[in-house]
C-alpha cells in the first residue's frame, strides 16, 4: 500500500491542491539516444522517450516545470556523453505530453510505466 504522503494533497501560501500529472518527452526527431549509459541518468526511460510521474504547485505549472527538467537533463547529458553530439545538434524539442493522473498514487503509476517499457521492450503495443 501507498504511503500516507501519496494520499494528501499539498498547499502554498493560498492554495490547497493535488496536482499529478504523467508526462512524456522525446529526444528531437525520436531518436532512439537514451542508450549506454544515459539511460541510467534518467527515470523510467526508453531509448527514444522518458516517462515522468510529478506533481507540481499549480502556481509554478506543469510546462514550466517540464521545460526545466528537459533543459537540464538535456545539457547534463551532453555534457557527460560527448558522443550524443554527434547524434543530435540538441535533444530538446518543444513538444510533450501532458495527461493528469487524478488522484492516482504513484503506488499505481509506477507499475503501469514498468508495464508499459517491458511492452515496448519487446516491441508490443
Amino acid at each position: 500500500m501507498g504511503s500516507n504522503n501519496e494520499h494528501r494533497f499539498k498547499t502554498n501560501r493560498h492554495v490547497v491542491y493535488s496536482c499529478k500529472y504523467h508526462v512524456v518527452w522525446y529526444p528531437k526527431y525520436r531518436r532512439k539516444v537514451l542508450v549506454n549509459g544515459t539511460d541510467e541518468r534518467l527515470i523510467e526511460i526508453m531509448p527514444d522517450h522518458v516517462d515522468l510521474h510529478c506533481e507540481v504547485d499549480p502556481k509554478f505549472g506543469i510546462h514550466r516545470l517540464v521545460r526545466y527538467l528537459k533543459g537540464r537533463s538535456s545539457h547534463q547529458l551532453r555534457k557527460e556523453y560527448p558522443w550524443l553530439h554527434s547524434r543530435l545538434s540538441t535533444l530538446r524539442t518543444n513538444s510533450i505530453f501532458v495527461a493528469t493522473v487524478g488522484g492516482a498514487p504513484l503506488a499505481v503509476i509506477k507499475p503501469y510505466m514498468r508495464t508499459r517499457k517491458a511492452f515496448e521492450e519487446y516491441g508490443l503495443p
